[in-house]
């Protein structure tokens, strides 16, 4: 970056590519970042921070505070039978982390941290990209064709910028056996909840939370883009379950927002490919594991820092080799089987063991491991 400001294409206006553009931004780098909605994504599910680590690169970005005022609470959730009893309680430490908050809260904040400073494009999307010697020739659905040194993908699970550059998707992710689903709908009750039933999950209630669903399938084909279709999905999965379930799906249709998808993994063998490099769900989704939003931060930071200090190349390989550890170590962990056991047995198991206070500990303290949540930061001059 000695002699020309380096100029970066960043897909996806979720969280890691605003994080990235923050980063990029104070090392003096030129940032667009491209999104397809129209505007801004609010509301999904709560994301979570774990460890001295996330709440640093928090404070680094100027945004601790600001998390902290929108914070969900992380309450904890009564597991309840079909007739409303209580059967054990998942605690909000174990599902909340050091610090939680609502994943469109901090795509908002990210965002407002940034737009003064970066270059926002919404409701386009890139439609081919051209590496040449010296740079990466991107063409769009309607803005003008331009030429970046680097295009990063930060796109999410289903990354545009990887089915262009690394090949179709089905060679990439892999579904794992479950889908879950979030919608914003009338609450039912004030308390969190969930009832399980095989299979499924249903759970409530709570400040600002949606309504959450989780229920074991094999793949399925439906419309990611049709509220709709997704809508029918749901109460096809979820007909004849017991509790108040009924009276959940018949506000399904006043939904105002739902989100459905697989829970999945993305595995590939590189994070880059000339001077394309994905980032966050895109490089690497555990869906649902519980360390995708506090990796991701991480990881920008990362990303940023190698591109700040070296030629493209050469970040990347070093962004790569510090990454790569987590992402090994998480590849395994599921959560479809823990939220929605198949059998009666399993479901019993499961609650068993959120009675036992030091495996969960165990389990959450592995958890902030595996997200980066005792890296060790570099200091950057920014």
């Amino acid at each position: 970056m000695t002699n020309k400001p380096l100029s970066v294409l960043i897909s996806g206006a979720g969280v890691a590519g605003p994080a990235l553009a923050c980063w990029l931004a104070r090392s003096g780098a030129t940032v667009t970042v491209v999104e397809k909605a129209p505007v801004l994504r609010t509301g999904g599910q709560a994301v979570d921070f774990k460890g001295g680590t996330h709440l640093e690169l928090l404070r680094r970005m100027g945004i601790l505070e600001e998390v902290r005022r929108r914070r969900t609470g992380g309450a904890d959730q009564t597991v309840i039978d079909s007739d409303g009893r209580r059967i054990a309680v998942m605690p909000g430490w174990f599902t909340g982390g050091d610090l939680e908050v609502l994943r469109g809260d901090l795509a908002e904040i990210l965002y407002e941290r940034t737009r003064d400073t970066c270059r926002y494009s919404f409701g386009d999307s890139i439609t081919s990209l051209t590496e040449t010697a010296s740079g990466v020739h991107v063409t769009f659905e309607s803005g003008a064709p331009r030429t970046f040194d680097v295009v990063v993908g930060a796109d999410g699970i289903h990354s545009n910028v990887r089915r262009l550059a690394f090949g179709p998707e089905p060679d990439h992710v892999t579904h794992r056996g479950h889908y879950y689903a979030l919608v914003d709908m009338e609450p039912v009750v004030d308390e969190p909840v969930m009832y399980n039933e095989p299979g499924r999950l249903v759970a409530v209630g709570g400040p600002k939370a949606p309504a959450f669903f989780c229920f074991a399938s094999p793949e399925l084909t439906y419309d990611r883009y049709s509220a709709a279709e997704q809508k029918q999905v749901l109460a096809d999965a979820f007909r004849g379950m017991g509790w108040r379930t009924p009276e959940i799906l018949a506000k399904l249709d006043r939904a105002k927002d739902v989100h459905l998808d697989s829970i999945a993994r993305v595995a590939l063998e590189r994070f880059s490919k000339g001077r394309i490099v994905l980032l966050g769900d895109a490089a690497a989704a555990n869906t649902l594991g519980g360390v995708g939003t506090g990796l991701a931060l991480v990881a920008a930071y990362v990303l940023a820092g190698e591109l700040s200090r070296a030629d493209h190349a050469t970040a990347f390989e070093r962004y790569e080799a510090t990454i790569r550890p987590f992402v090994k170590a998480a590849g395994g962990n599921n959560a479809g089987p823990f939220l929605a056991p198949r059998t009666r047995g399993g479901i019993w198991l499961r609650n068993q063991l959120l009675k036992r206070r030091l495996l969960l500990s165990s389990m959450a303290k592995t958890g902030e491991k595996l997200a980066g949540g005792h890296f060790e930061l570099p200091d950057h001059a920014w």
